[in-house]
């Protein structure tokens, strides 16, 4: 069997060390915590003796205007000093200021760890907004993002919710959504397991993040995304950066126009020269205003293609801004893991790091936004800025330009790993998925998926139920059975959940987990369309279609299909709805397939095509009696749920209890329908 490469702390094998996340959290967040309050405090002061001084230099200045006579020196040396005072006082009180800001943040950062733990959705940041890979060709959203929340109000996305610039959520969604090769899996592995132990570097990065978009307002960032909403991104309003990128990539303009280069430099130096001879007298004031006539003349015949220059560099900053802070933590670092070095490798260009390539452009933006000054049109037309400007844009562009995508992709690549150590390190009980290959599964050349202890990675550890599983080899079915709410769909839902955190090199919620290379096929929530006249049965018709092609097609590139259908074909009869599952499950497991099936229908596992490929589990409830311990009153029973998976079809049902329960029996008397 393929074992993971051997790591070191936190790790031992392919285990996560035990540790208290919780615990550490609480003292980062008191110490945080109180590091705030005393810069709050300190910010109060500053804000008290600049008030003060400002008053003392306010009644200095009415002595000034109010004196008769000509006023004593000490009034106007009390002015300059109280001045440069209340100077020395704002720049102070500005650098105070931004760290009580980083403190108010860094609070947040420790109040989310817990949230997260604690599966506390609402105190939570909105989750991102799915990236073009959660659609299909027709731009329907794929299944599995909603059948297995993959993103929205609680979903995976928003639980690795630590990622901060976009391009990194982008990257993170696309990890759950398209499965890693087995060998990229593993080199993801081992950056996720060093990350993990790198707490404090993950938080810097976000801070970092945080403080240049300015989302870090609040010492309790909470979701301000509508219920419901998934496609609330945090951060949202970012420019498109593609523009800059094309121009980042792309050609100069100014410098493959040497002439116009020269003409930029001289010309201004002809102004000068011929401004201060027509001072001395040496030469007539007309000839002296031809350069800036001429300077006039050039700026306007060029404007449109200089100022298109401009535009796309300005598409760029705003953004980048977010992602050089980020990079910027990374500098100097050093990693141990050889997928770590070669991302750190790739945010370097010319022996300099991205960060201080990405400082040196905001320093050059800034300088071409002198452009929109008030004074621009003088300093345009005596020293032609605006191309001395471009100049040293496009100096930058020929130089680190074509390294920026390259940059944001590793940095991507970091961040979304990041998020998957930050689980690692918050759920030490999990493990790393062993990855096996066919032929090394030790059932020949067969796949199969199997977990012990394997529970939803969603629900919080203290009402989490883990199951021992095992699905496949292909040709056979895990054949579910149990009453309503046993927890037959949230099984289903934990094979998939787990399989795309695996998929995506990050841990599982199982004490064990052998993963071989699959596809996942979902039909769980099936809804029908009034707009395109598609019934509920028509629908799940479709999905059924959609899970059998992928069959085909991971067969054809070397995959197994995971199918997980929760009770299909609800919308027909039971006779014809079993028939129809027969053909469904006979065509996916002659495609090499393995999966779960969820069903109500207790005669399904005695269909003989079922019954020979069919692994029959189920779920059982506890029903107390009227009147018994645990019942809600005196006439009303009420049910009770283990979440235990056991072997072999289910032997209780349920409806008619339920019924029961909430004041529905179908006996006759007080309470029941009429």
């Amino acid at each position: 069997m393929t074992e993971l490469p051997e790591v070191t702390t936190p790790r031992r094998g392919n285990r996560i060390t035990p540790g208290d996340p919780a615990a550490t959290y609480r003292r980062r967040l008191d110490a945080a915590a109180a590091g705030e309050a005393a810069l709050a405090r300190r910010s109060r002061a500053f804000s008290w003796a600049r008030l003060a001084v400002a008053l003392v230099v306010v009644f200095l200045l009415l002595r000034l205007l109010l004196e008769a006579t000509a006023p004593p020196g000490w009034l106007f040396l009390g002015l300059v000093v109280g001045a440069a005072v209340f100077a020395g006082l704002a720049v102070a009180h500005g650098r105070v200021i931004a760290r009580h800001r980083r403190a108010r943040a860094r609070v947040g950062l420790q109040e989310e760890g817990l949230a997260r733990l604690e599966r506390r959705w609402s105190r939570l940041p909105p989750s991102p907004a799915p990236p073009p890979e959660a659609y299909g060709d027709d731009g329907s959203r794929r299944p599995e993002v909603r059948d297995l929340g993959l993103f929205g109000p609680a979903s995976l996305a928003r639980l690795l919710g630590t990622v901060r610039t976009p391009a990194g959520r982008r990257e993170l969604g696309r990890w759950l959504l398209v499965p890693a090769p087995t060998d990229e899996i593993r080199r993801r592995q081992g950056a996720v397991a060093e990350l993990a132990g790198e707490l404090e570097l993950r938080q810097e990065m976000e801070l970092a993040a945080l403080l240049a978009t300015g989302e870090a307002t609040s010492a309790s960032p909470a979701a301000t995304a509508a219920p419901g909403d998934d496609t609330a991104q945090a951060g949202a309003g970012n420019p498109d950066l593609e523009r800059f990128l094309a121009w980042a990539e792309g050609e100069p303009w100014l410098l493959h126009r040497p002439a116009l280069v020269w003409t930029s430099r001289l010309l201004p130096l002809v102004t000068v020269g011929l401004g201060l001879a027509a001072i001395g007298g040496l030469l007539p004031g007309s000839l002296a205003a031809l350069p800036p006539i001429a300077a006039l003349v050039l700026t306007w015949a060029l404007r449109g293609d200089t100022e298109a220059v401009f535009d796309r560099v300005a598409a760029g900053p705003a953004e980048l801004a977010t992602y050089a802070a980020a990079l910027e933590t990374l500098e100097g670092r050093s990693f141990d893991d050889p997928k770590l070095q070669e991302l750190a490798r790739r945010m370097t260009s010319g022996g300099r790091s991205a960060a201080r390539w990405m400082k040196r452009l905001a320093r050059r933006v800034e300088s071409a936004d002198a452009r929109h000054g008030s004074v621009h049109v003088i300093n345009q037309v005596l020293t032609l800025w605006d191309f001395h400007a471009l100049w040293a844009l496009e100096r930058w562009q020929v130089t680190a330009g074509r390294d920026v995508r390259r940059w944001l992709a590793a940095l991507a690549e970091l961040e979304a790993l990041a998020a998957l150590g930050a689980l690692a390190w918050e759920q030490p009980g999990w493990c790393f998925p062993r990855l096996t290959e066919a032929g090394d599964t030790g059932v020949g050349d067969e796949a199969v998926l199997s977990g012990r202890g394997l529970g939803h990675p969603l629900l919080a550890d203290d009402v989490r139920v883990g199951n021992d599983i095992r699905v496949g080899p292909p040709g056979t079915v895990l054949l579910v059975t149990g009453s309503n709410m046993s927890g037959k769909s949230t099984l289903l839902r934990s094979l998939g959940t787990n399989v795309t955190l695996g998929q995506a090199g990050g841990p599982v919620c199982a004490e064990e987990m052998t993963l071989p290379p699959l596809t996942l096929g979902t039909s769980i929530l099936v809804e029908d369309s009034l707009a395109d006249g598609v019934s509920f049965f028509y629908a799940e018709l479709l999905r059924l279609k959609q899970v059998v092609d992928l069959a085909d097609a991971a067969r054809g590139g070397g995959r197994t299909l995971l199918f997980l259908l929760d009770e299909v074909l609800r919308g027909t009869n039971s006779v014809e709805r079993q028939v129809a599952v027969v053909r469904v499950l006979s065509h996916l497991l002659e495609a090499g397939a393995i999966g779960a099936l969820s069903t109500h229908d207790l005669e399904l596992g005695s269909v003989p095509e079922v019954a020979r490929a069919a692994d029959p589990v189920h779920f059982r409830e506890t029903i107390h009696p009227p009147g018994g311990d645990g019942a809600d009153t005196e006439d009303r029973p009420r049910m009770s749920f283990d979440y235990r998976l056991r072997p072999g079809p289910a032997t209780t049902t349920n409806a008619l209890a339920l019924l029961a329960a909430v004041g529905l029996d179908t006996e006759g008397g007080e309470g029941s329908p009429g």
